[in-house]
């Protein structure tokens, strides 16, 4: 299927998921700032989003074969791959690295989805999905690197716009850059600024950005389960290449602080990527009376870290 990201494919997404993903929860956070809790989605996090118009777009395309679909992920998208497999009546075949989340794993097992663990690494994950693909003719989607599955992110933008009108700034984590084109694809268009926030030890659009064109970067952070690609999307690149784009590292200390506060002053339970958004925060200029979301992208994560009455 031949498909291009813009703003048109993003409007197109959000006909394909309505009724079917949950809209946007946005709540006051502090002065001038909302969060975001689309770890509320289905299947914990954003990805539901994507991975339901990607299927849909096949099935009513006729290209969704009786094989289903394969994928591999970090554990996020393969969770949301076999929430919408099941959802259209087609298996879902996933590959996670090893040493991905076993609350992760488990879930995955729970949807129905065929587990294979390969590797240490997202790459070698990703060119088992590959061989398996092409010896059994299961549809191959992508964590983030198709403009279908960025598309169906990007419609969390307008959902904030609609629950809070006058957006100025969007915050966000970054990892393969999925979530990020999707969403700076339609902040384009409605001159909203957006902020893209990277662990330092997972740096590839950042990356990027100093290369002028992805580059292979080494992963290493706390965050690393969730942002933890390689090299980020064509796309992605793209998007922030224009104006109202900000690119924004933080060390892993300042991610596990960020995680911690949200459960200590709010009883809200994220993984490290999701945090990652909010500890970009204090380094993101505001004007005065300025309105800025902060995305909280997933909750796949064992909490027993967290405080001792969790362990």
């Amino acid at each position: 299927m031949e498909q291009q990201l813009d703003y048109a494919a993003v409007r197109a997404a959000a006909d394909r998921i309505a009724g079917v993903t949950r809209p946007a929860a946005v709540v006051p956070a502090e002065d001038g700032v909302w969060y975001a809790l689309e770890h509320l989605q289905h299947t914990g996090s954003f990805k539901a989003r994507g991975a339901h118009n990607f299927l849909a777009a096949h099935h009513a395309a006729g290209a969704l074969p009786s094989a289903g679909v394969t994928i591999a992920s970090g554990g996020n998208a393969g969770l949301a791959c076999a929430w919408a497999a099941r959802a259209h009546s087609v298996p879902a075949t996933v590959f996670l690295p090893g040493n991905a989340p076993r609350v992760k794993v488990e879930r995955l097992r729970g949807y129905g989805a065929a587990v294979h663990l390969v590797g240490d690494r997202y790459a070698e994950a990703l060119a088992a999905c590959r061989e398996f693909a092409a010896d059994s003719g299961a549809l191959g989607s992508h964590a983030y690197d198709h403009p279908l599955i960025a598309a169906g992110a990007g419609t969390l933008l307008d959902e904030i716009r609609l629950a809070l009108p006058g957006l100025d700034t969007v915050v966000l984590a970054v990892g393969g850059g999925g979530l990020f084109a999707g969403v700076a694809t339609a902040a384009r268009e409605h001159g909203v600024r957006v902020v893209a926030a990277e662990p330092e030890g997972c740096r590839a659009l950042n990356a990027a950005l100093e290369s002028g064109r992805p580059v292979d970067v080494p992963v290493d952070s706390v965050a690393a389960d969730s942002l933890g690609a390689t090299r980020v999307s064509a796309d992605a690149l793209a998007a922030a290449l224009h104006e109202g784009v900000d690119s924004v590292l933080v060390p892993d200390s300042e991610i596990t602080d960020a995680r911690r506060a949200l459960w200590e002053d709010r009883r809200i339970v994220v993984e490290p990527g999701a945090a990652t958004a909010l500890a970009a925060l204090r380094r993101v200029p505001r004007a005065p009376g300025a309105r800025v979301a902060v995305i909280l992208c997933g909750a796949n994560t064992d909490p027993a870290d967290l405080s001792p009455a969790l362990g």
